[in-house]
């Protein structure tokens, strides 16, 4: 099979590869670049636990081919926190148990972050119909939800 030479900036770094038409995003992501947070969950683009931000959007990146994203912005959870301090959003999910194996959390972590871009004062409802293309075989939702909402409002400078 032919392969493509891409590039793109991945977490603000500029990030090269040699990869088939057929590999997707989450593949040169987890194998290509050893950034392994983002997970495969059900290879059917149901659960969610591949989301990725690209330009800024979550994404699915089970859905992408990396030749897709070709000198776009990509980045995954392991972007997200500043050194060693947690994003708000991060620090939100431990402080109020919003997971439990943690195998959905960087993908709801990420998707999260996109729903409070586009709606920065989330209600309960826009969070959870947001939160539709994230599955979590562990919880009930409530904590991801309280933990959203708690992080939305860290990411407004803690207003109500």
């Amino acid at each position: 099979m032919a392969t493509h030479s891409i590039s793109m900036k991945v977490n603000g770094k500029e990030v090269s590869g040699e990869v088939e038409s057929r590999t997707l995003l989450v593949q040169f992501l987890r194998e290509d670049l050893r950034l392994t947070g983002t997970h495969v969950g059900c290879d059917t683009s149901q659960c969610g636990a591949c989301t990725v931000h690209v330009n800024g959007v979550s994404v699915k990146s089970c859905t992408l081919f990396a030749v897709q994203a070709e000198g776009q912005e990509v980045a995954t959870i392991e972007g997200v926190a500043n050194g060693d301090k947690l994003h708000p959003m991060q620090e939100a999910f431990r402080e109020n148990h919003g997971l439990q194996c943690g195998y959905c959390t960087p993908g709801m972590v990420m998707s999260a972050l996109d729903l409070v871009r586009r709606i920065p004062k989330p209600s309960e409802q826009e969070i959870r119909h947001n939160l539709e293309g994230n599955m979590c075989r562990c919880t009930g939702y409530h904590n991801i939800v309280k933990s959203i909402a708690a992080g939305a409002q860290a990411m407004a400078g803690g207003k109500g």
